[in-house]
């Protein structure tokens, strides 16, 4: 058997990412872009996303974007079926777009607040994914698929009990699909990010002051990741050097869990 190794990790692949206006998903398109892939960029917010992908132009990138909403199946049907009609195929899909919860306990979580983690968090993957294998089939024929999960699916969650619940359900189906579609040639991972300096992260701590800095006593390497440390384990799973790799949850949480 012998391997062609390009000098970029994602070269000439065609990619698409969800929640990339900002965050680990506006980290990952710029990392995949930089890396060789031509990037299509979906989120709710066009401002943001009109915004990192100007960025990625500039910086001598391909890419484009196109606003889409997770909860809505033409909707995300639509952005893959974009990223087709712009660049011929689809190989490579980053589902990383969700929604938090406001911390608390389970009994204090209005049900309108659960209902809305797991349309976004749960459904909106399962109708990505569904999305993207078709695209993939139709088009590249093989690829692969990386849904951001969280080290929160893999332990209790008092605070985030909605958003846990919804992870650990992400960390199935990953499985799931990764059993199905793998005889394909389709892999499907998932990566559980520790404490990220995200936009959503900060948000908490402003709720909860202190949060970010227990959490880095939690973790061994002592700090937080940027959102760029994390599009790097995204970038190595859907690339063709990570071709025996399907059905895994990879931490990238600073040993938290260790």
């Amino acid at each position: 058997m012998t391997h062609t190794t390009s000098t970029f990790l994602l070269a000439d692949k065609v990619a698409f990412v969800t929640g990339a206006g900002r965050g680990i998903g506006a980290a990952a398109a710029r990392l995949f872009a930089r890396e060789g892939a031509r990037v299509l960029l979906a989120s709710r917010t066009e401002d943001q996303l009109k915004a990192v992908t100007e960025e990625i132009r500039a910086a001598g990138g391909t890419a484009d974007h196109i606003r889409c909403d997770l909860a809505d199946p033409d909707s995300l049907r639509a952005a893959v079926d974009r990223a087709v009609e712009l660049y011929g195929r689809l190989d490579i899909a980053f589902n990383n777009a969700a929604t938090a919860q406001q911390p608390g306990p389970m009994d204090q979580l209005p049900e309108p607040d659960f209902d809305h983690v797991y349309t976004v968090n749960l459904k909106g993957v399962w109708l990505a994914m569904k999305a993207e294998i078709t695209a993939i089939r139709a088009t590249a024929g093989q690829g692969a698929i990386v849904n951001t999960s969280s080290v929160g699916s893999l332990m209790a969650n008092p605070w985030l009990p909605a958003y846990g619940a919804m992870k650990r359900a992400v960390d199935s189906l990953t499985a799931s699909a990764a059993a199905t579609y793998g005889p394909e040639g389709i892999r499907v991972n998932a990566i559980a990010p520790g404490t990220t300096l995200t936009e959503m992260l900060y948000e908490w701590d402003a709720t909860a002051p202190g949060t970010i800095d227990q959490f880095n006593a939690r973790t061994p390497l002592g700090r937080a990741a940027a959102p760029e440390e994390v599009a790097e384990a995204a970038a190595w799973l859907l690339s063709d050097r990570a071709s025996y790799v399907t059905g895994t949850v990879l931490r990238v949480d600073g040993g938290m869990l260790a």
